[in-house]
């Protein structure tokens, strides 16, 4: 009797399986979709294309709650607590959730940070006080581009692709695994640029698909990371400023920090700045800090994986 009940569970585990990947192939689907809904033929740094293209990303974000809501009924599981505390989207331990992922990250562009600095005319101070320029941050909000790279993208994508599309997975790959896999459809999600470009065709084919690998691979790298913060604190919070200062900074010049004229201490602030990111990646991200982490009551193995 037990060898027909072992494969009855196996063939739900499966089925439950499919609906997840299944689930979060449609959510990306409706996100990348959604700013698709009005198409224009106006660049997509264009502002009239950019406000449109925000109301869309954050509509499907407000739904995705729902979303994990439904995936939990067609899964037929049941947890304690809302569908959005799965998310990541708590209030015990937010203050170390906001700042310690985002002091890890800046670790790791302590050597860009220390190069721009360098380069400032008026040095480090100058450098500070362009940051903490009031009037700076003013004109910021003002315009459309920049609150859709450090603002829009950073909530909604993850939202969706690290909020809602872990919960969704993890009982099916467990919280290690779901790490390496659930970027994945962030990074196909960045597909939809070749598109844009094509049909712009500044570019050659070729540099445009050279172009999507390059982006595949970094969003990709990016994603794990993401995924690793909001498993690790149960937070949402911390992806989305990790997200927003990482767009902020852009990939490091590393061409750049060979020829400055600085050369040595450059070099030796980028070493630096990864050797803490390594050295202090599982103490500042250590579970401890941030309480209980709902996501990790979907785990198959919680005593082992949580």
């Amino acid at each position: 009797m037990q060898a027909p009940a072992h494969g009855c569970i196996r063939q739900e585990q499966y089925t439950s399986c499919w609906v997840s990947v299944m689930s979060c192939l449609l959510l990306t689907f409706l996100y990348v979709g959604s700013l698709y809904v009005c198409w224009s033929s106006l660049p997509r740094d264009h502002p009239k294309v950019v406000k449109r293209r925000c109301v869309s990303v954050l509509l499907v974000s407000a739904a995705s709650p729902a979303f994990v809501n439904i995936w939990m009924h067609w899964a037929d599981i049941t947890v304690d607590g809302f569908p959005w505390e799965l998310m990541g989207v708590r209030l015990r331990g937010f203050i170390p959730a906001s700042v310690l992922p985002l002091l890890l990250t800046t670790f790791l562009y302590l050597g860009p940070l220390v190069q721009s600095a360098l380069d400032n005319p008026d040095g480090f101070t100058g450098a500070l006080q362009s940051a903490l320029d009031v009037q700076s941050w003013r004109l910021c909000m003002r315009d459309a581009e920049w609150l859709r790279n450090q603002v829009v993208a950073p909530v909604t994508e993850e939202l969706v692709f690290r909020g809602a599309m872990l919960p969704m997975l993890v009982p099916c790959t467990g919280t290690t695994a779901v790490i390496f896999i659930a970027p994945l459809f962030f990074g196909v999600a960045h597909f939809h640029h070749i598109m844009e470009q094509l049909h712009i065709g500044k570019d050659s084919v070729s540099a445009i698909l050279l172009g999507a690998g390059l982006q595949f691979l970094y969003t990709t790298i990016f994603g794990v990371f993401a995924a690793f913060i909001l498993l690790r604190t149960g937070h949402i919070v911390g992806p989305v400023l990790c997200h927003s200062f990482c767009n902020s900074q852009g990939l490091p010049d590393f061409g750049s920090a060979l020829n400055h004229h600085q050369r040595p201490a450059v070099l030796f602030c980028y070493l630096t700045g990864v050797l803490l990111f390594l050295v202090l990646l599982f103490p500042l991200t250590d579970p401890f800090l941030y309480g209980a982490r709902p996501v990790c009551s979907l785990a198959p193995s919680q005593a082992k994986e949580c």
